[in-house]
Formats: structure tokens, C-alpha cells, sequence
């Protein structure tokens, strides 16, 4: 077994990868041997390979350029830098590039004729939406969820002062500007302006407008967080 004075410790630096390594080698190791070591650790060919011994401070000191001479024939110590130089960099990214690769597709027909997929595990299992009963649980929730933000809608119109009342936020007051469906998402949808600066927008949504008001005055809500009545603007102690 080596021991502490039969081993020195590196950290391991190279030109192709940004990762640092710590290891250590047996100093009776031969340098050739060395580079074969290195090249599993950097990916740096052995035998397109530099190996440049840095002090700790980065400073250059030599290099181990003998394959048949052993690391500790030369003056190497703990907590120094092996900057490792791979001077065929093409070869060494060679097959970084996979666009021209080609590549193994199947057909949506090949895929269906093939037995003990995913697909036909959640079909013999009713999984996800497999499962025709789950299927029509949750398009029935979906459904009365919408009827209900419908019957919210109908009772809010433009020009409305409220309050808007969102889960984990605090409640906010401003004026109905909008209402009806937007690009973004289904359903209806309640454009506000609020009285502080506590909105997300200025009334637009990925590039398209839907009211006017400042920046970061501006929220869409769905209508069952907004509620309509004599809601005047808060004085500064009342927020």
C-alpha cells in the first residue's frame, strides 16, 4: 500500500472542461501512465496531451514531458496545479456536434403496434388519461368551475370600483377596465387597474393590449376574485 510519501495530490486543471478535479498519483508513476490517468479524468487525448506544473498561485513552474521518466523525478509537491493541455482541440470536440447524427424515429403507426410500452401499460392500467371515468371527473370539475367564473362575470361590469381578493395576497381596490377572453389563457378574464402601483402589467399581455393604465397598475383575474361595490380609494393610513 502507498503511503503519504509515496503519493502527491494535484488539482487537476484542463483547456476542455471548466471543472476543476483534486487527485492524487504514486510518484513512481511514469508520466505515460500519468497521461492515461488524465485522459479519463479531462477527456484530453493521452497522446495529444501537455501536462504544465503550476505553484498554487498559477505561476508556471516546468513540465512533465518525459512519458518514461516517473513524476517523481521531477520536483513535484502536494497542493500543486496540473494544467492540462489538450493540444488537438478539434479531435477533442469531434463529437460535440450530433446535428448530423442521424437520428431513430418512430412512426405514431410503429409506435401503436408495439406491445409493452408506456403507452399500453397506462391503457391496460387506466392511467392519467386512460382512465375514461377520471377523464370525465375532471372535465365535470373543469366545466363547473367555468360556469361558475361565468356567473361571477355576469355580475361585474367595465367601469366598476372593487376589490380584488387573490390566495397568499393581500386585498387590493381599483376600477374594472376590462372583461371577456383573452389570447393567453381560456376562459373569461377581468382586467383591473389598481390604485397603487401592485399590479404585474399596463394593461397588456405578451405584447397585446387590453386597457390603459400605467405600468404595474395593471392585473388579469379570473371574475371570482373580484368583487363590485362602493369601494373609494384608500387614504395612505388606511393601507
Amino acid at each position: 500500500m502507498a503511503t503519504g510519501d509515496d503519493m502527491v495530490e494535484f488539482t487537476i486543471k484542463s483547456n476542455i472542461v471548466p471543472s476543476e478535479a483534486i487527485r492524487r498519483f504514486k510518484r513512481s508513476a511514469q508520466i505515460g501512465e500519468l497521461k492515461n490517468q488524465l485522459e479519463l479524468i479531462t477527456g484530453a487525448q493521452s497522446q495529444s496531451m501537455k501536462i504544465h506544473v503550476h505553484d498554487e498561485r498559477g505561476t508556471k513552474l516546468f513540465d512533465l514531458d518525459d512519458d518514461s521518466r516517473t513524476l517523481g523525478s521531477y520536483n513535484v509537491q502536494s497542493k500543486m496545479i496540473l494544467q492540462i493541455e489538450e493540444t488537438n482541440l478539434k479531435r477533442a470536440h469531434m463529437f460535440d456536434d450530433t446535428g448530423d447524427v442521424p437520428k431513430y424515429e418512430l412512426t405514431a403507426e410503429e409506435y401503436e403496434s408495439r406491445k409493452n410500452t408506456a403507452r399500453q401499460f397506462m391503457v391496460d392500467h387506466k392511467i392519467g388519461k386512460y382512465n375514461p371515468a377520471a377523464q370525465e371527473e375532471r372535465e365535470r370539475k373543469e366545466k363547473e368551475k367555468e360556469e361558475h367564473e361565468q356567473q361571477a362575470a355576469s355580475k361585474i361590469n367595465v367601469n366598476d370600483r372593487c376589490e380584488v381578493a387573490v390566495t397568499s395576497q393581500p386585498t387590493k381596490r381599483g376600477t374594472v377596465m376590462f372583461k371577456g377572453e383573452v389570447h393567453f389563457k381560456p376562459g373569461v378574464w377581468v382586467g383591473v387597474r389598481y390604485d397603487e402601483p401592485l399590479g404585474k402589467n399596463n394593461g397588456s399581455a405578451e405584447g397585446k393590449k387590453y386597457f390603459e393604465c400605467p405600468d404595474k397598475y395593471g392585473v388579469f383575474v379570473r371574475p371570482s376574485s373580484v368583487t363590485v361595490g362602493e369601494f373609494p380609494e384608500l387614504d395612505l393610513e388606511e393601507l
